[in-house]
């Protein structure tokens, strides 16, 4: 106690000094008294470190408690000193609801173990707000974190990084809901595919595209033509704020069937295609994927019929002549009865030419007999 007799120091104290010796388990700290001060590694950090030289260097000044005095000893601790400016900084943190970053120190049974200046647990359920099958991966990783259950007399931080993205989430879904307008052309990517359609993200908010909307052909099913994860580009068909709910078309941003089909269809042309409809008035045959043509019932026989159905069935495949093509109006004029004609006329015209020839090689062969007679 000589050693000490001269030092007014008394446990609980806290005191600046300077690293002096750094040891593998303790460093020495100059505090002024006529001995330097011990403080063991066990003291100096509320995290887990392996060597004191981890946290400490010489000539470091650090601020340290009185922990123990005893004969010819002074034991310090700096993680006390650390524990209340930490704690303090962690209560204002959850009290205003303050989104920090820190890095994940280690990996541990049901978690994650973040530095915070203390231990600061992340429950496995508050990493993400999807599964997570492999933690090893944020081992060194800082993430941004939120204070949710601070417990001083157990030193129990819990921390958790999914309320931090699921916040974020929210804000931007409600930012988006407030800009998107109808009519609002988007890319966004597929998130979801079910069977009446599939989900589009459009920036932190989901909109739905019907089947019906997904293509100008008939679509089956959503899995046929999308696929999660494909970004797409998206018209917006209404916007209801209340229900945040969001109608999109795949479709209404894809050429139209009727786009160019001009270039494809001439008026003259000889068509092959499906009876899709029959009316009253005629029959509609589909030539190309979304293109209908009318024939009109004084089109379809060569001889006068009462209804179409007289001749045609729904799913007959037929061929029908171009009468007009109007790509503006989106109409198309067919015609059977004329395919048929214009049949009839060239086996009429087959038929006189093989007679004409036929007359023409038998007046050749009487000639030649006739010739070698007169011989």
């Amino acid at each position: 106690m000589d050693e000490l007799s001269n030092v007014n120091l008394s446990v609980g104290d806290q005191v600046t000094g300077t690293v002096v010796k750094v040891e593998e388990k303790h460093a020495l700290v100059d505090i002024g008294a006529k001995v330097e001060g011990i403080l063991p590694i066990s003291e100096i950090s509320n995290l887990h470190i392996e060597k004191t030289s981890d946290a400490l260097s010489v000539g470091d000044e650090i601020k340290v408690q009185v922990k123990k005095i005893e004969e010819e000893e002074i034991v310090l601790s700096k993680k006390l000193v650390d524990f209340e400016k930490v704690w303090s900084s962690l209560e204002k943190k959850f009290q205003d609801g303050e989104v920090f970053n820190a890095e994940v120190k280690e990996v541990v049974k049901g978690g994650l173990v973040a530095d915070v200046g203390l231990r600061g647990f992340i429950p496995a359920s508050h990493v993400e707000a999807y599964f997570v099958e492999d933690f090893e991966q944020y081992k060194g990783k800082t993430l941004s974190l939120k204070v949710i259950e601070l417990d001083k007399d157990k030193n129990r931080v819990i921390l958790s990084h999914r309320v931090v993205e699921e916040e974020q989430k929210n804000k931007q879904k409600q930012d988006s809901l407030q800009k998107i307008e109808s009519g609002d052309v988007l890319e966004g990517v597929v998130q979801r595919i079910t069977d009446f359609g599939a989900f589009v993200d459009i920036g932190g908010i989901d909109g739905l595209v019907h089947i019906s909307q997904l293509s100008h052909e008939h679509v089956n099913k959503a899995s046929d033509v999308l696929k999660e994860g494909e970004t797409v580009k998206v018209k917006v068909l209404s916007v209801d704020r209340d229900t945040e709910r969001i109608s999109l078309s795949i479709k209404d941003v894809l050429p139209g069937p009727w786009e160019g089909v001009s270039e494809k269809i001439k008026t003259g042309d000889v068509v092959e295609g499906t009876v899709k409809r029959l009316v009253n008035f005629g029959a509609f045959v589909e030539v190309l994927p979304g293109i209908e043509g009318l024939v009109h019932v004084s089109q379809i026989a060569d001889r006068h019929i009462g209804t179409p159905k007289e001749v045609l069935e729904v799913g007959q495949t037929v061929q029908a002549k171009v009468l007009e093509v109007n790509e503006e109006n989106k109409r198309l004029s067919l015609s059977i009865r004329e395919v048929e004609n214009d049949k009839n006329r060239q086996e009429i015209a087959q038929y006189q030419q093989n007679q004409e020839q036929g007359t023409f090689q038998l007046g050749d062969v009487i000639g030649e007999q006739l010739g070698k007679l007169k011989k």
